[in-house]
Order: C-alpha cells, then sequence, then structure tokens
C-alpha cells in the first residue's frame, strides 16, 4: 500500500535524490521549514521506510570497471531450494550490481560490472556458473549508457 506524501515531503524528497549530503539546515532553508520540523520529517521518511538508505554513487568506469552486462538467468528446477541457493550466492558478489525476479522465459536478471572482458568471462565460469541451479544464461554487453538515475519521479506519486 503507498503512502500518501503532502507537498513538503515531496520536497524533502526532491532535494535528497538531487543532494543526499546536503545538510539539514540547507535543505531546511531550500523547502522552507524550520531545521527541527525538517529533521523530523526526513526522520519519518526514513522510518517509514520511504528513505531505504543514504548512498554514495560512484562512477565505475572512473575505477576501471569497464564492462557492464545484464544477464538473463533460468534455474532448473525452479524451486525454493535452487532460488534460495542462487540468491544466496548472488548476495556474495559485488560484481552483481542489481537483481530481479522476471516473469516470461527467465527466471532472473543481473546487472553485473568487471574491469574488463576477461574478468567478465572468469566471473561467469568461475563464480555465477559454479551453482548447478542456473541451467541458461545469456548476455547481453551494455555498448553506451544513454541515461542512468537513482530518482524517483516524486510529482506522480
Amino acid at each position: 500500500m503507498a503512502i500518501r506524501l503532502d507537498d513538503i515531503d515531496k520536497a524533502i524528497l526532491r532535494e535528497l535524490q538531487e543532494d543526499a549530503s546536503i545538510s539539514n539546515l540547507n535543505l531546511s532553508k531550500k523547502i522552507g521549514l524550520s531545521p527541527s520540523a525538517c529533521l523530523a520529517r526526513t526522520k519519518n521518511l526514513v522510518e517509514t521506510g520511504i528513505i531505504k538508505k543514504f548512498a554514495t554513487i560512484v562512477d565505475e568506469k572512473k575505477l576501471g570497471m569497464e564492462v557492464t552486462a545484464f544477464v538473463l538467468v533460468n534455474l532448473t528446477p525452479l524451486n525454493r531450494e535452487t532460488i534460495h541457493s542462487f540468491l544466496a550466492d548472488i548476495h556474495k558478489f559485488p560484481q552483481v550490481q542489481e537483481c530481479y525476479t522476471l516473469t516470461g522465459s527467465h527466471d532472473y536478471l543481473l546487472k553485473i560490472v568487471a574491469a574488463d572482458m576477461e574478468s567478465y568471462r572468469d566471473f561467469i565460469i568461475d563464480s555465477l556458473m559454479q551453482n548447478s541451479a542456473i541451467s541458461r544464461v545469456e548476455t547481453s554487453m551494455v555498448m553506451s549508457t544513454e541515461k542512468r538515475t537513482v530518482f524517483v519521479p516524486i510529482d506522480e506519486v
């Protein structure tokens, strides 16, 4: 069930999505609230789970991670045991940035980063494919990133 937000909550979320490191004092000035009221509102957004966490977004390319791949994965058999095993493995691998459960002809979609193609190949063979429940892996390599955001369109809620 969606939580209803008023205009002040939406303003706080817009500002924090733009710059999560903004001080409470500067945030309160930008949205026109007292610092104590602003802090209380922000804490409420955290406590209700609307704000999951504050994070730093790192440019992986500047750190030498030249390969980004989207990987479709199928499990056989697809049951609770194989799903739990697969997800436990996925959470161990820092190369896997995102993991989604899918409907349709594939079970999971992974976003994986690696330094280069050799590192990517080694990860797939030596780590990911070591899970015996994985029956199929299909990779699409990213040639360029045209849009990437973590912003949620606040005005749409």
